[in-house]
């Protein structure tokens, strides 16, 4: 069977030990395709519909009204099944100390029965939160297993800490 690394990421401005700057590229999606090297898996970016806005404090406030809201903001485009995937590499910043609300809709879209999801978060220091309880709760039937907390600082050098963990 094969793997997937479905993934949420989001460039702009991001907090980096202890001070703002901007990145084209975010420590998420660095790390996604640095699995993607290590694994072969396939790729998949989860992108809402209404992007987060570029401006850190902004997109914070969002996020945290979306959260407050229990929002589930409308996705770009889905893979069209899971069903060939017995692996699912599951990409994510934390956000209010879980996922982003994004990353709960593509969830809640799927049947994960029987499928391992294997989560992975960039972030400053806040490691995983409740994102491990919460995808226990939105993908019943999964066997969720151990994430992986990335500080994102570090994103370039985790190759080691990715291989080790993907191959648990």
């Amino acid at each position: 069977m094969a793997k997937l690394i479905a993934y949420f990421s989001r460039a702009g401005e991001n907090y980096f030990n202890g001070s703002i700057r901007s990145v084209p590229v975010g420590n998420t999606e660095i790390a996604a395709k640095k699995l993607q090297e290590i694994t072969g898996a396939d790729l998949f970016k989860i992108e809402p519909l209404h992007p987060y806005s570029d401006d850190y404090k902004e997109c914070v406030a969002q996020a945290r009204d979306e959260m407050q809201s229990d929002a589930r903001p409308e996705l770009k485009a889905y893979p069209e099944s899971l069903d060939e995937y017995d692996t699912v590499y599951l990409g994510y910043p934390s956000y209010c100390g879980t996922m982003p609300m994004p990353v709960f809709t593509f969830l809640e879209h799927f049947d994960f029965t029987g499928k391992a999801v294997k989560p992975f978060c960039t972030n400053e220091g806040s490691g995983m939160g409740r994102s491990e309880q919460d995808i226990r709760r939105l993908c019943p039937g999964a066997k969720v297993e151990k994430g992986l907390s990335i500080h994102g600082s570090d994103v370039e050098e985790s190759e080691d800490a990715l291989r080790a963990w993907s191959e648990d």
